[in-house]
């Protein structure tokens, strides 16, 4: 028994640890290459481009923007004579009519002298008796005079901005990017007016866009500088702006944050697609048709009306066309949605983020 304690079990032991410790290094160290060899990696997905097809819908071209409620521009008042204030009638604060009198000129005529012959028989000359008139100065549109800077003698020069009138009435104004002129197809007259906390929508008319001429307002006078200061805001400064005019019975206050939605037509039962589907937008695009073997191939469209998400179709497609739903290497926007194909058929799709 002493033997085997002493020599049998330890080798025994001695030989399994070794087998262990062999067996553990060919696993770490000598792979089965065989094996290895065999097995190729190869993708197990495939992506897939969304598609849509070309329905019919209907399309309202509806171009929404942000605008400010402002107070319309003070008129000036102007000296309409060269000569000396005689009576003012009016005073600065006080509410005016439009054509009422503020204040009169004496404006001194001039006469030529005449030629008469003495009682010598002499030509001389004769100055006439010095005669006068008077040029009234009406106010240009009703409202509160809110300055007045004559006094009684004073000199004034025809054209001189003596005074301002701040009338009762205020415009809506807004900014209208490149892209948003593109979709009014037509020159709009209105637009309805959304005020946050304020009274019902309302139409707001006399609707005029306008683009600032390059050099306008350099060399501007201090007529032009006390108008511009008068109405701060009613202009968005280097851009085209939309403008149009309150009525009279809608009580609004200048600052205010209003919607402005402009109305430039609408479509029923027209082909519409995704604008992203489209490569352009204005009048003239491309789609990407997609074969029913699955080959894409490029289709110059006439586009129509847009409301920001749709675009009207008028001609270059059918009904039921699938198209892909984005154009091919445009940048991606964020909220996109992208899909994968796996080998079983699983359909995993993202969406795109920032």
């Amino acid at each position: 028994m002493g033997v085997w304690r002493k020599w049998i079990f330890p080798t025994i032991r001695i030989v399994l640890v070794a087998v262990i410790a062999i067996a553990l290094a060919k696993l770490a160290f000598f792979p089965d290459r065989a094996e290895a060899d065999a097995e190729t990696l190869s993708p197990t997905g495939s992506v897939s481009e969304p598609q849509v097809p070309v329905a019919r819908g209907s399309i309202a071209n509806d171009v929404v923007l942000t605008g400010t409620v402002n107070a319309d521009a003070a008129a000036p008042v102007k000296a309409t004579g060269t000569g000396a204030v005689d009576e003012v009638f009016a005073a600065a604060g006080q509410q005016v009519a439009a054509g009422q009198k503020l204040y009169d000129i004496k404006v001194t005529d001039e006469v030529e002298p005449t030629e008469t012959v003495g009682p010598d028989g002499m030509p001389t000359m004769t100055a006439p008796k010095p005669s006068f008139h008077f040029e009234k100065v009406l106010a240009p549109t009703a409202g509160v005079l809110s300055s007045l800077d004559v006094i009684t003698g004073q000199p004034v020069a025809t054209g001189d901005v003596t005074g301002q009138v701040a009338p009762p009435s205020f415009n809506v104004t807004a900014t209208l990017s490149p892209e948003q002129q593109y979709r009014l197809t037509s020159a709009p007259t209105e637009a309805l007016v959304t005020i946050a906390g304020g009274p019902a929508p309302f139409t707001c008319g006399g609707l005029v866009i306008s683009t600032p001429l390059s050099g306008t307002g350099a060399g501007g006078g201090a007529g032009g500088a006390g108008a511009g200061a008068a109405g701060a805001g009613a202009e968005a400064s280097g851009g085209t702006t939309v403008r149009c005019i309150v009525p009279g019975d809608v009580r609004v206050f200048p600052g205010l944050s209003a919607q402005v939605k402009i109305s430039a037509g609408s479509a029923a039962d027209v082909l519409v697609v995704p604008i992203t589907a489209v490569e352009g937008g204005a009048e003239t695009g491309v789609v990407w048709l997609v074969t029913p073997d699955g080959e894409r191939v490029e289709q110059p469209v006439k586009l129509g009306l847009s409301d920001g998400t749709q675009v009207e179709v008028v001609e270059g497609v059918a009904e039921g066309d699938q198209v892909l739903q984005f154009v091919p290497g445009a940048p991606g926007e964020a909220g996109q949605e992208g899909c994968v194909q796996s080998p079983d058929g699983m359909m995993m799709c993202g969406t795109l983020t920032k």
